[in-house]
């Protein structure tokens, strides 16, 4: 290793609260949840619109929850599809599936029929719990799918009872017919808390015990399934409480949904932690976010930078007074423009603005900026505890000179296992316990990263990852496309984020019109999820190309961007 990674300039910028080295607790998620109930057993752990659930609740809930998945045939080791909102629920459910000794796989509302058949077989769910405005889209590959049992929520579960029974009466509460599933067992959620046993479960986990599995795009494929075991996870947890010294009594607000990694990371690391989670249904909803930083007083807000982008442009949220409770805001998934910091540390309180950088396959923190000291705009952070990093030459393997662009290789015990039953996939990201990354980034002399491109070509579409190569694969197999290519371009409407652009080679005979656009546009929403459709598409004679004919995306981007 290069001396300017094995020397780690970073530790010089480290909080007086944080050691380079910790110390690790092997217990399980459930055991510390068990040790958190015991502590704070009359503590609020959620908030819903109005409803306060304790830690007790919480447990006494989520053990009813792991009597019933046992019940039901499910052994260590099974997978359980939750596919919610962030509704009490969704925390149940992750609670309860650990307490069972069950593995948890987050499903994505956007993911289309053809992504979630492939994730509910790659997995091998058993038991899916969804929620009624979202049963169609389990109902619609149920047969092809392997699981048996499906439990159903609503909204209205878990809120005040006189909210609960005008919001349905008044129609203000969206709802959804369910429906019999030939060969399965469709079961509602509040029956089966009710109808099941309260007794304490805690099926025995190790720490090489998987905990999660959730699914990453891949450029050569299919979505594959990254296997985070309960010492990745749990490890992560204490680096995270560690380094941005969260507390007990710490009150925390997040549109992250928890089938998304950062999601079940700050929803996992606080429940286990004793601290109270607000629930927010739908991250769309500015006003939402709004109410509850007025009603509720959280000490952070975690969220993807196009969350505080619409946030900003509400009079009501400028207007509030946050200096006296909000410690600190943090955002991950996608740049955050320089610009925009200042304008939200008005706000917020200078220095109060914190970015990371993560990755599923890291549990997922592994860069982050420091709570307490300097913030530089537009950096990752550093790395954090226990967590090595340096960047390579990708085509090499040297290490790149301090201040010259490599890709990050990174490793620390918050590492992932591997991916499900992809050994290959996994020999390729994983070379001598380094995670490689596929993102570039430079260091600065006090051990800042930055990141400067992605060598997967990946695209950030509100804070979503997608993978062009699979967008060049769908495309390539429409009968009208000779060839195509699809680039990330700059969102004009949402600084920091990117839009999906496609350049298009037509067969000869075909239209370049609006029709012809509207035709692939359509077979594009049919095929993957709705963030990855294409925001520009442009028709081309040829697609611009190297000597050894590789297509060349860079050029590409200019030509769509003018840039």
């Amino acid at each position: 290793m290069s001396d300017v990674y094995s020397e780690k300039p970073w530790l010089k910028k480290y909080d007086k609260n944080v050691a380079p080295a910790l110390t690790y607790e092997e217990k399980s998620f459930s055991e510390k949840f068990a040790e958190t109930v015991a502590k704070y057993p009359d503590k609020t752990a959620l908030v819903y619109m109005g409803r306060f659930l304790t830690f007790r609740e919480v447990d006494e809930l989520s053990n009813r929850l792991a009597n019933f998945l046992i019940a039901s045939g499910l052994r260590p080791d099974d997978v359980v599809g939750l596919h919610m909102p962030n509704i009490p629920a969704n925390y149940i459910a992750v609670i309860g599936v650990q307490k069972a000794g069950c593995v948890s796989t987050g499903l994505s509302p956007l993911l289309t029929a053809a992504e979630m058949q492939h994730q509910l077989i790659d997995s091998g769910t058993k038991v899916v719990i969804t929620v009624d405005i979202l049963f169609d889209k389990i109902a619609e590959v149920a047969a092809k799918a392997p699981f048996t049992t499906v439990v159903v929520t609503e909204i209205a579960d878990f809120l005040p009872g006189i909210k609960r029974v005008l919001g349905k009466l008044l129609k203000k509460i969206p709802t959804a017919e369910v429906k019999p599933l030939t060969g399965k067992t469709v079961k509602r959620f509040m029956d089966v808390l009710n109808e099941s046993k309260a007794d304490p479960v805690q099926v025995k986990r190790g720490f090489d015990d998987m905990i999660f599995m959730m699914y990453t795009g891949g450029t050569t494929g299919p979505a594959k399934g990254a296997m985070l075991t309960q010492r990745s996870y749990m490890s992560n947890r204490h680096q995270v409480l560690t380094w941005l010294d969260l507390k007990p009594e710490d009150v925390a607000l997040s549109a992250f949904p928890l089938f998304h990694i950062a999601g079940l990371a700050l929803g996992g690391f606080s429940i286990t932690n004793g601290i109270t989670q607000i629930c927010v249904p739908n991250p769309r909803d500015s006003h939402f976010l709004i109410e509850c930083l007025k009603a509720y007083k959280p000490t952070f807000v975690v969220n993807v930078p196009t969350v505080y982008f619409e946030l900003l442009k509400q009079p009501a949220f400028r207007n509030l007074d946050l200096k006296k409770h909000l410690k600190w805001c943090l955002s991950a998934a996608a740049p955050f423009p320089a610009e925009y910091i200042k304008e939200l540390e008005s706000i917020i309180g200078e220095g109060n603005f914190i970015e990371l950088y993560g990755m599923t396959e890291m549990s997922p923190v592994m860069i982050c900026n420091p709570r307490y000291g300097v913030k530089k705009p537009t950096s990752i952070g550093m790395p954090i505890s226990d967590t090595l990093v340096k960047l390579i030459d990708p085509e090499t393997g040297q290490p790149a000179k301090q201040g010259e662009p490599g890709e990050i290789v990174i490793t620390g015990p918050q590492i992932m296992k591997g991916y499900f039953n992809k050994p290959d996939e996994t020999a390729n990201a994983v070379r001598d316990g380094w995670m490689h990354t596929g993102d570039v980034a430079t260091m600065d002399g006090d051990g800042y990263f930055y990141i400067v491109d992605r060598v997967k070509d990946m695209v950030i579409v509100s804070g979503f990852k997608v993978f062009t190569r699979e967008l060049d694969e769908v495309l390539a197999k429409h009968p009208d496309v000779e060839m195509a290519a699809s680039v990330g371009i700059p969102d004009p409407d949402r600084p920091g984020s990117e839009r999906v652009g496609i350049a298009i080679v037509l067969r000869p005979g075909i239209a370049r019109n609006d029709e012809e656009k509207a035709k692939i546009l359509q077979y594009l929403r049919d095929k993957v999820a709705p963030y990855k459709v294409p925001k520009v598409i442009e028709f081309m004679d040829a697609l611009p190309t190297s000597g050894v004919g590789k297509i060349l995306k860079r050029e590409i981007k200019k030509m769509m961007t003018g840039a």
